[in-house]
C-alpha cells in the first residue's frame, strides 16, 4: 500500500477546519503542516481539529522543505489563491485549490499557464462533482443519447448576513458557479454563448441583484438554463437545485437529495458508495498525482466554469448575449 501523500494546507478559516477534518479521514493523505497570516488563528484550528499539532507558519517557504511536504491544499481567500498557488506550483508541488480558481477569469488563465510551464497539477475543487446521485445523474445522462436541454432550479432564501448581502450580483459570482461547473460535467463540453437577465425582488434583503435567469447555448444547439434565486422563501429547492436533463431517448430527473429517475415506468437510477465533496475532491487529486492522470477540473477545463460566471454577469450588465469567446481573448 502507497505511503499517504503528505500535505501542506494553506488556509485555517471555516472552510480550512472543514480540509483538516478531510485530509485526517483520508487514509491516503497526512497532514504535515499549516500555513495561515494569522499563526494564532492556524494554531487554535490545529489544536481544535486535530489530533495531534502539526508545525505552523505564516508561508509556505517556512514549511516545504522541513516537512517533506509533497503536495499542497489551497483554502485561502480567492484573492490569494494564485499567489499560493504560484508559490507551490514553482517549488514543485501539485495544489489542490479550493473554488473559485481566481476571482477573474484573467487571473486563472495566467495560473493555468504556470501549471503548464512548471508541469504540475493545479486540480480545483468543484466539490459538487463528487455527490454520488449527481454522478449517477451523470450516467443516466450518459444514456439518453443527444441531449436538448439541461435545466436547473434554484431557489434559497439564506439570511448570511456580511459581505454577500452587499455584493453587485451575489447569487451570479458567489452560487451559481457550482450549476454552471455541473452543467458542464453533464453536458461533457463547453458553452459557446449566454444570455442573461439578473433582477432583485422588491422584497430581497440583498443590496444587489438575487435572482437571475441565464441560458448558456452548447455545441451541437443544446441548452443550459438555470433559474435561481437567493431570497425565494417557502418551498425551497436543495442546495444542489433541481435537475432536468432531456434527451432523444428520453429524461432524467433529479431532486437534488434523492436519487435521480429516468425511464417509462419511472426507476430510480443506482446510486455509488464513492467519497463525496470534499473528500471526493481529496481522493481524485491523490490518484492523479500518483498516477499522472489527468484531472477532470484541473486549472484549464476549470477556466471555463469561471468564464460562464463572467459572462452572465457581463450579460446581465450589457443586456445582450455574450460569447463565451469574447471572455477568453479579452481575458488573455
Amino acid at each position: 500500500m502507497a505511503e499517504p501523500l503528505r500535505i501542506l494546507q494553506v488556509g485555517a478559516g471555516a472552510m480550512g477546519r472543514t480540509w483538516l477534518h478531510t485530509i485526517a479521514a483520508s487514509p491516503d493523505a497526512e497532514l504535515v503542516g499549516l500555513v495561515d497570516l494569522d499563526l494564532g488563528l492556524a494554531q487554535q484550528a490545529s489544536e481544535s481539529e486535530l489530533a495531534a499539532l502539526v508545525p505552523i507558519a505564516r508561508s509556505l517557504s517556512e514549511l516545504v522543505d522541513a516537512t517533506g511536504a509533497q503536495a499542497v491544499v489551497n483554502v485561502t481567500v480567492p484573492a490569494a489563491h494564485n499567489a499560493v498557488n504560484e508559490e507551490a506550483l514553482r517549488a514543485g508541488l501539485p495544489v489542490l485549490c479550493e473554488k473559485p480558481i481566481a476571482p477573474t477569469v484573467a487571473d486563472a488563465q495566467y495560473i493555468a499557464g504556470v501549471a503548464e510551464q512548471t508541469g504540475q497539477l493545479l486540480m480545483i475543487s468543484q466539490s459538487r462533482r463528487y455527490l454520488n446521485q449527481f454522478a449517477a445523474l451523470r450516467t443516466a445522462a450518459g444514456e439518453l443519447g443527444r441531449i436538448a436541454s439541461v435545466s436547473c432550479e434554484f431557489a434559497r432564501a439564506p439570511h448570511f448576513g456580511g459581505f454577500r448581502e452587499e455584493m453587485p450580483y451575489p447569487l451570479l459570482v458567489d452560487m451559481a458557479i457550482h450549476q454552471f461547473d455541473a452543467a458542464r460535467a453533464l453536458l461533457g463540453s463547453d458553452p459557446v454563448g449566454v444570455y442573461c437577465e439578473s433582477y432583485n425582488p422588491g422584497w430581497s434583503w440583498y443590496a444587489g441583484d438575487a435572482a437571475a435567469t441565464a441560458i448558456f447555448e452548447f455545441p451541437g444547439g443544446a441548452r443550459f438554463v438555470f433559474h435561481g434565486s437567493w431570497c425565494a422563501p417557502g418551498q425551497e429547492t436543495s442546495w444542489n437545485s433541481r435537475w432536468r436533463v432531456s434527451g432523444e431517448h428520453g429524461t432524467a430527473l433529479w431532486d437534488g437529495d434523492n436519487a435521480p429517475v429516468t425511464g417509462d415506468p419511472v426507476a430510480a437510477v443506482p446510486v455509488g458508495d464513492q467519497p463525496e465533496q470534499t473528500a471526493g475532491s481529496l481522493a481524485e487529486f491523490v490518484g492523479c498525482v500518483r498516477s499522472g492522470a489527468p484531472a477532470q477540473s484541473d486549472a484549464r477545463s476549470n477556466v471555463a466554469s469561471l468564464a460562464m460566471v463572467e459572462a452572465a454577469v457581463r450579460s446581465a450588465t450589457e443586456r445582450r448575449r455574450i460569447e463565451l469567446a469574447e471572455v477568453l481573448a479579452a481575458s488573455s
